[in-house]
């Protein structure tokens, strides 16, 4: 039997398994079911109290390097970061060379990259049940300074990372800058950008989705067309299971470019949709498979996500459910609210795609974050004292028409697709006078810059605040600057100032007086090495929104 043939095999499997134990579970009642399915795909507490007792490997015992896959921080507080990573010696291997047993894991922090003064210490288990992850969570540090951190696993050292807190929630800061980055298709290119983002001066990250994609990667990996190297056939399909999803993180975060990022910078993360699944919703899947079965999946795919990304405790999934939406103060300066736009939406209307808005998608009662997220957010707005108010999230939340005329189509898997719910943000955030009102997006592949209209069908309606869209690390391989509905959308859309189609990621500079977004672009991304530009820059005024030529 081959390779791929035994995987099509375990996988079938697997899926059985999954589905009988599903089919006895409520909606968020993952965790009561017992059996190898649930203890594999929904059992994501903790490992038991007694578990302490359970057994340890000697980490002297490593032969092999086990930090392959780096160093992250992330989630900053004024006084506290995560800081993370994976024993993973052969990280292309299930179980990635490690023994099943919890392995002890010493962390110091330090102000100097020489780790001659020490901030912190201290000792972590590595459980297996967690693939070897770490999650560290040191608190009493600094606000708002550069510290520097690093691992240890026996006689092996992990890489140096860079990693900064937030300023104190009261702190009169007077300027931050950010990137913001998106949709990085391994298989559609190199990472070059995130090569150059390392280089960048900058307080924090979003990352604002698609950190990973469920299609297949080939052996040569596909647009990358390596020559000095071959993928195993494992990574040659769609990710379904939880070791199909661990393995796609592992071949991710095996790349140089994306590990300099993230040792460079703290990331803030928020997933989109290839996480999991191409534009599914909610608990409904693309292609419409049953529920049960859709909601395993999502169990092990948000069990991989949580595992390899420098996340806080709270946001350890239970099972099929995640809390990801959460809040960061950055002094007095920027509150930034982070939304999760896949778990909690209505289903896209008219079968997804690009439609005509009809009754369908205006139907008041769609939504895009689910009540619950919707009041969280309008409460943020009417208690923020910050000078910006800025919303990091997935998909786009201008109208974004196809043509002009009575003819356009809008997309159904965006803002545009669930107008009451966009219209329900607006006024709240008119009611809740969060005027500097800045929109962070990923998704869709190339850079945007939007003034917000309080009316989108009248231009000369007020303009409530401006959207800066990221295009994407490598998906959509290399692109062009003019792509071919350049000028269809620069005619359909006045509220449209900049539309590039090359990769790259925006850096946000914010101080008392402007936003500023310049537009980072690189050339090629199917060749290593691309140099970077700014393709743009524009600038909006605190207190009178709306975005000019920087």
């Amino acid at each position: 039997m081959t390779q791929h043939a035994a995987h099509e095999q375990g996988t079938a499997a697997h899926d059985q398994e999954l589905r009988d134990a599903a089919a006895h579970l409520g909606r968020r009642r993952f965790l009561t079911v017992t059996g190898a399915a649930a203890a594999l795909a929904f059992a994501t507490n903790l490992p038991r109290p007694g578990a302490a007792h359970a057994a340890e490997a000697d980490p002297r015992r490593i032969t092999e390097n086990p930090f392959t896959l780096g160093v992250a921080s992330g989630d900053p507080q004024p006084g506290s970061v995560v800081l993370w990573t994976r024993l993973a010696p052969r990280p292309y291997e299930p179980g990635s060379g490690m023994p099943a047993a919890r392995v002890p894991v010493r962390w110091e922090v330090a102000y100097d990259e020489k780790f001659t003064r020490l901030a912190g210490r201290g000792r972590a288990d590595a459980h297996p049940e967690f693939h070897h992850s770490v999650h560290i969570e040191p608190t009493g540090l600094a606000p708002d300074r550069v510290y520097y951190y690093r691992f240890r696993a026996g006689t092996w050292i992990s890489p140096v990372g860079r990693t900064r807190t937030a300023p104190a929630h009261g702190a009169r800061n007077t300027a931050l800058r950010l990137g913001a980055v998106s949709c990085q298709a391994y298989h559609d290119g190199y990472f070059t950008a995130y090569r150059h983002l390392a280089d960048e001066d900058l307080d924090v990250v979003f990352h604002l989705g698609d950190y990973l994609y469920e299609y297949a990667v080939p052996a040569n990996g596909g647009a990358r067309n390596y020559t000095d190297r071959t993928l195993p056939d494992r990574f040659n399909h769609e990710t379904v299971t939880l070791e199909d999803y661990r393995l796609r993180y592992a071949l991710y975060k095996s790349d140089p470019d994306l590990q300099a990022a993230h040792a460079a910078h703290p990331f803030i993360v928020t997933w989109d949709d290839h996480e999991v699944e191409n534009n599914y919703a909610a608990d409904t899947s693309e292609d419409d498979a049953p529920r049960t079965q859709f909601l395993a999946r999502r169990a092990a795919a948000y069990r991989a996500y949580w595992e390899n990304q420098p996340l806080r405790r709270p946001q350890l999934p239970n099972g099929a459910d995640a809390r990801l939406y959460r809040r960061f103060r950055y002094g007095q300066l920027a509150q930034f609210d982070i939304l999760d736009t896949r778990q909690y939406r209505s289903d896209q209307a008219y079968g997804d795609g690009w439609h005509a808005p009809g009754p369908e998608s205006a139907d008041p009662a769609r939504t895009l974050t689910g009540a619950a997220q919707e009041r969280w957010l309008l409460d943020g707005w009417r208690s923020s004292t910050a000078r910006w108010n800025v919303l990091p999230q997935q998909v786009t939340f201008s109208e974004r028409r196809s043509t002009t005329g009575d003819a356009y189509k809008v997309s159904m898997d965006s803002w545009d697709g669930y107008p009451a719910s966009r219209e329900r943000l607006l006024t709240g955030a008119e009611a809740a006078g969060a005027d500097n009102l800045v929109v962070l997006t990923g998704d869709v592949h190339v850079h945007y810059a939007f003034d917000i209209k309080r009316d989108f069908a009248r231009p000369g309606s007020r303009t409530m605040g401006v959207e800066f869209v990221t295009t994407s690390i490598s998906s959509g391989k290399d692109g062009a600057d003019k792509p071919a509905n350049w000028d269809a959308y620069m005619a359909a859309n006045p509220h449209l100032k900049f539309y590039n189609g090359r990769r790259g990621y925006v850096t946000v500079t914010l101080d008392q007086a402007t936003a500023r977004a310049d537009y980072r672009t690189v050339s090629a991304v199917t060749t290593p090495g691309a140099p970077v530009r700014t393709a743009a820059s524009f600038v909006s005024e605190a207190g009178a929104p709306g975005l000019n030529p920087a």
